[in-house]
């Protein structure tokens, strides 16, 4: 029998607490998953039916070992599993464009998958999916229920709203509404999604019949408590999960000029300064035994690539929804597996989301890394958004006990484009005026210069 003090050691995850059919939880810092009696059957079904082998086979699913059900974390357990360890848990509104899309096509797999082998997705949430080795994988075991002949499928309105309507969205209005994920925690409501569509999308016969008659259909039953008595043969069913296949492949982001999607083409930079720059990363991280790195307005991930090649794995956040794109693009390409891109707004990261403020965790809770670097950033935080050094700097530590961080002076033209359309409110702005400031939270173990311009790299340690 499990101690009392093991038992309490016991930590329910925030998010999984809406299906019956079992759990996440920790313990000792592991990640387990436990199945409740009334999911065993579905379970069994799923291990015996081939379609788990299936999917490991292809990639698409964490792998999981059963462990002993005395690891269970409360009665009614039927078993427990220790699945995969997914180090960095993201969130939709943190993914570009074609991360999402990417997301969604793999659901749509799994679901064809699930049909062939007498099952079917009971749960199609965006939250099901990570990002690891730079693709994406299903997570959730339990999201499985065995199918019967003439039922439809039961999440198809969640597909819709946490895939398609955002896809749909951002490819024919803007990308920027991705972010309406962050407001609606289980999708993007149907008919809001048709309302800000334009005309030219909505006569598109997809669309038009999954988001416009869908959200219209859906608004006549939203008094029925129950399932559409209709039937729905199997071989429909396919045939809607080859038409939202297609689709979704068809649809392309709503790309429009933005602030920072061009930054390196536009800094001033010397290629001789780009080429320090470089270098002095490399060498001010070498030989710290870094493993994980977050790298704060990273832009494209031209820096974080000097990482991945001293072999640290690096999460790329910026706020350019388009430099992201880019940059997940070019991990598609090569393949990449030590990189994460994600779109984050720093001024503005989102806090703890979802039911009594405890579904999803801010992003300082989920991103902690060896060493955070910041290059080219401070400027824009302190200067765009008003942010005094100390708050910058005890944020940072946060995420990891190392920061590597750029200084630009006031000196830079960067700075000067920002100082040009504002009253210059910052005397404080300087290079000992960053140095008290930081030196509060961190201890500057090295300080270079970068030739060619004004400004600065340091490498600092945390104090706690």
């Amino acid at each position: 029998m499990r101690s009392k003090s093991s038992r309490s050691a016991n930590l329910r995850l925030g998010s999984s607490f809406r299906d019956p059919a079992g759990f996440i939880f920790t313990r000792n810092g592991q990640v387990f998953r436990q199945i409740n009696k009334s999911g065993a059957l579905d379970f069994d079904y799923f291990l015996s039916s081939g379609l788990y082998k299936a999917l490991l086979e292809k990639g698409l699913i964490v792998k999981h070992q059963k462990v002993s059900l005395t690891e269970k974390a409360s009665p009614g357990a039927y078993a427990v599993i220790k699945p995969q360890t997914i180090t960095f848990i993201t969130y939709p509104f943190e993914w570009s464009f074609t991360q999402l899309k990417d997301a969604a096509l793999l659901t749509l797999r799994i679901q064809k998958l699930a049909i062939k082998h007498g099952m079917s997705l009971k749960d199609a949430s965006a939250y099901n999916i990570q990002f690891v080795g730079g693709k994406p994988i299903f997570i959730d075991t339990l999201s499985f229920e065995k199918y019967k002949e003439g039922e439809p499928w039961q999440a198809y309105r969640q597909f819709c709203q946490h895939f398609l309507a955002p896809l749909a969205l951002m490819s024919y209005t803007d990308q920027s509404l991705s972010q309406l994920l962050r407001v609606y925690i289980d999708g993007v409501p149907l008919e809001l999604a048709t309302k800000l569509l334009p005309r030219k999308a909505k006569i598109k016969p997809g669309l038009l019949m999954h988001l416009v008659l869908h959200a219209r259909a859906q608004k006549s039953r939203q008094n029925v408590h129950k399932r559409p008595t209709k039937k729905v043969s199997q071989a429909s069913l396919v045939a809607i999960v080859d038409n939202l296949q297609r689709i979704v492949k068809k649809l392309k982001p709503q790309r429009s000029r933005t602030e920072w999607g061009s930054y390196y083409d536009i800094t001033n930079y010397s290629a001789r300064s780009t080429e320090t720059k470089a270098k002095l990363v490399k060498e001010l991280i070498r030989n710290r035994k870094f493993k994980t790195a977050l790298d704060l307005g990273g832009n494209n991930g031209r820096y974080s690539r000097v990482l991945n090649r001293e072999g640290i794995f690096t999460i790329c956040a910026d706020i350019d929804i388009n430099a992201v794109d880019d940059n997940y693009l070019f991990v598609k390409r090569r393949h990449e597996e030590l990189m994460l891109p994600l779109v984050i707004d720093l001024s503005n990261p989102g806090g703890p989301m979802g039911w009594e403020n405890s579904e999803r965790e801010p992003v300082e809770k989920r991103l902690k890394t060896d060493v955070v670097m910041a290059l080219a950033l401070i400027h824009h935080l302190a200067i765009s958004n008003n942010l005094p050094f100390e708050k910058i700097a005890e944020y940072f530590t946060k995420f990891a006990p190392y920061l590597l961080i750029e200084f630009v002076p006031k000196e830079d033209s960067q700075v000067q484009k920002l100082l040009s359309t504002r009253e210059d409110i910052f005397p404080d702005y300087n290079s000992d005026g960053f140095e008290q400031a930081f030196k509060k939270h961190y201890t500057i173990i090295k300080r270079s210069e970068i030739k060619g311009s004004k400004r600065s790299l340091y490498l600092l340690k945390g104090k706690s």
